[in-house]
C-alpha cells in the first residue's frame, strides 16, 4: 500500500506542476499544447538556469518526450517573445536561453561553453550612448567572456 501512496503523491505532484505550467503559458498568451507544456516543465522545474536548444532536446529525449530540434527552437523563441525566457547570444551561432528574465548580465566560460549570471549588484553599466531620434533603450545586455588562466 505504501508504494501506491507514493505513486499517488507523485502523480498529484506532477499534476500540480503541469497545472502551474499550463497557467503560466496561458498567462503569457501561449496555448498550452502538449509539447509546450512538456518543454516548459523541463525548463522551469529546476530553478533559474541557462540552456541551449540542443541541451534541452537531449533532456527531452532522456525523458522520452518526442519533439524535434526545430520544434524546440520554435518553442524557445515563442517563450522568449512571450517574456518567459531571455535569449543570451554568446557567438554568432550559439544562443543560450535564461529562465531568469530579470535584468542582469552574464559570464560566458569559453572552456566549458557555460553561461553564469553576474550578480546585478556587482556590475553597473554607465555612459550609454544617446539612442537614435525617436528610439529608447529597452535593455542593456553584457556578456563577459572568460577562460581559465594558462
Amino acid at each position: 500500500m505504501a508504494g501506491f501512496e507514493t505513486q499517488c503523491e507523485a502523480d498529484i505532484q506532477e499534476e500540480l506542476v503541469e497545472t502551474g505550467v499550463v497557467n503560466l503559458l496561458r498567462d503569457h498568451d501561449l496555448r498550452p499544447t502538449r509539447q509546450r507544456v512538456a518543454l516548459a516543465e523541463l525548463l522551469f522545474s529546476k530553478g533559474h538556469r541557462h540552456i541551449s536548444a540542443e541541451a534541452l532536446h537531449e533532456e527531452a529525449e532522456n525523458r522520452s518526450i518526442k519533439v524535434s530540434l526545430a520544434t524546440i527552437y520554435n518553442t524557445l523563441h515563442q517563450f522568449t517573445n512571450a517574456g518567459l525566457l531571455r535569449a543570451v547570444p554568446v557567438d554568432g551561432s550559439k544562443t543560450y536561453f535564461d529562465t531568469n528574465v530579470d535584468n542582469h548580465h552574464h559570464f560566458y566560460v569559453e572552456d566549458d561553453q557555460k553561461v553564469i549570471d553576474i550578480p546585478a549588484q556587482t556590475f553597473t553599466v554607465g555612459m550609454l550612448p544617446e539612442p537614435p531620434e525617436g528610439m529608447e533603450i529597452t535593455r542593456v545586455e553584457v556578456v563577459v567572456r572568460v577562460r581559465r588562466k594558462s
